[in-house]
């Protein structure tokens, strides 16, 4: 990649010289056809970023990049083939392949579209400038929006007016502090954080899917405490997360800070805990008001039931809870306390004291593996145990002995046990 501005180029880049890419580029390049890398790709290597996926724009209709994939041999899956977008998967390789458009109408969710071959339309109907550059097959940046200065600047602006924008998709309101979040520095673009206060009411028509998945995209940001301090004070956050308004978001900076001085891996689920009130029913509801996964919403509401964990717990208690209870929930709860006690830590010796046990703590609940109790009701039964309630009450009553000794009693000792206690039911 070169420097931005009129030279701007990725032809250097890595993943610019695949062979596949260029071969997908070829086939839609000639007989008069044009077809340019859009998008994120070509954002994220101005930036200096990790590229993925990579999205070709292409003059030609879908159905003639259908046809072309077909004669080459490139299997082609129809993606969005009722929106301009097939997916063409060359040597392994997927490149989402969309026909340049130009919006005839919008309701604010869903746009209704015309295809064109009017490069600067098609870039004119994008969200943000940054989003906005292409990028031709040799390799030239071509931006008809600006987005070169916003590159440099990491300013993160709506292409043209932030109201038209906003209300041809009001999710373009959370995907404007998504990649402020992202790629963002200094303060966001003023225009565009008037337009996302005033038009928030719009949020409330996204489907709940729309929204989960682009807050948590947000959360997933190596730092996104500074997009969600202004999402809070524009009124945005309440509107798709009401449950941190009276709860508050300062927890966020010392998770955000804790985790990059440990390397701990952006979680947006923790991240989540950590700006919500630990009320089971109310992160239930929520879960279900977002329509997250039942995977995702187990984990929420297992941390929101997971007692509070104070630092000074004996570890054979810490160990007993992992064992009875959710190990996972024993593990969040750690984190967001750890957290909170480096953050007070820093005018504190007594919170510096408690995040050096919390710590310890917690690296007993990483390396925690859940050992198996080496008796069964089985067991019992041989020793005379008659079948019924008798034998739950001697399994619990050893279970409870062998995690009292740290889960170090053999089955050979707990076995004498259950025949001495099994002698008192017969």
């Amino acid at each position: 990649m070169t420097a931005t501005g009129e030279a701007a180029s990725v032809a250097q880049e890595d993943w610019f010289q695949d062979k596949r890419l260029h071969h997908v580029l070829d086939l839609l390049n000639r007989d008069g056809g044009e077809a340019r890398i859009v998008g994120g790709a070509v954002r994220n290597a101005l930036l200096g970023m990790k590229v993925g996926d990579i999205d070709i724009a292409t003059t030609l209709h879908p159905q003639d990049v259908v046809e072309r994939a077909g004669e080459a041999d490139i299997k082609c899956v129809p993606t969005g083939i009722d929106h301009g977008t097939v997916t063409l998967i060359a040597g392994g390789t997927p490149f989402e392949v969309t026909t340049l458009r130009a919006d005839v109408a919008s309701d604010g969710r869903r746009a209704t579209v015309a295809y064109g071959a009017d490069w600067s339309v098609d870039a004119h109907r994008r969200d943000l400038t940054i989003n906005g550059l292409y990028a031709d097959a040799d390799g030239k940046v071509i931006d008809l929006v600006d987005g070169l200065a916003d590159i440099e600047s990491r300013t993160v602006r709506f292409i043209g007016d932030p109201q038209t924008r906003i209300k041809e998709d009001y999710l373009r309101i959370l995907r404007f502090f998504r990649f402020f979040a992202w790629y963002g520095g200094g303060r966001p673009d003023a225009d565009g954080l008037r337009a996302c206060a005033r038009l928030k009411s719009g949020l409330s028509g996204l489907s709940a899917e729309r929204v989960w998945s682009e807050l948590k995209r947000l959360f997933a940001a190596p730092d996104p405490s500074r997009a969600m301090l202004w999402m809070r004070q524009s009124g945005v956050l309440s509107a798709i997360l009401p449950e941190s308004e009276k709860w508050g978001i300062d927890a966020i900076f010392g998770m955000i800070e804790t985790g990059a001085a440990l390397d701990w891996t952006p979680d947006p689920l923790l991240r989540l805990m950590a700006v919500v009130p630990d009320d089971p029913d109310r992160v239930d509801a929520m879960a279900r008001r977002l329509r997250m996964s039942n995977n995702e919403r187990g984990r929420l509401v297992a941390w929101a039931k997971q007692p509070q964990i104070v630092e000074g717990i004996a570890d054979a208690v810490l160990r007993r809870q992992l064992y009875r209870g959710n190990s996972r929930a024993v593990e969040d709860r750690l984190r967001i306390r750890l957290a909170a006690l480096r953050k007070a830590a820093q005018g504190d010796d007594a919170a510096l004291i408690g995040a050096g046990a919390c710590s310890r703590l917690l690296q007993i609940a990483q390396e925690w593996t859940r050992p198996e109790f080496p008796i069964s009701g089985k067991d019992l039964l041989k020793l005379g145990v008659e079948p019924g309630p008798g034998v739950g009450g001697v399994l619990t009553t050893l279970e409870d002995a062998w995690i009292d000794s740290g889960f170090i009693l053999t089955r050979d000792e707990l076995l004498k046990r259950a025949g001495d206690l099994s002698g008192d039911l017969l």
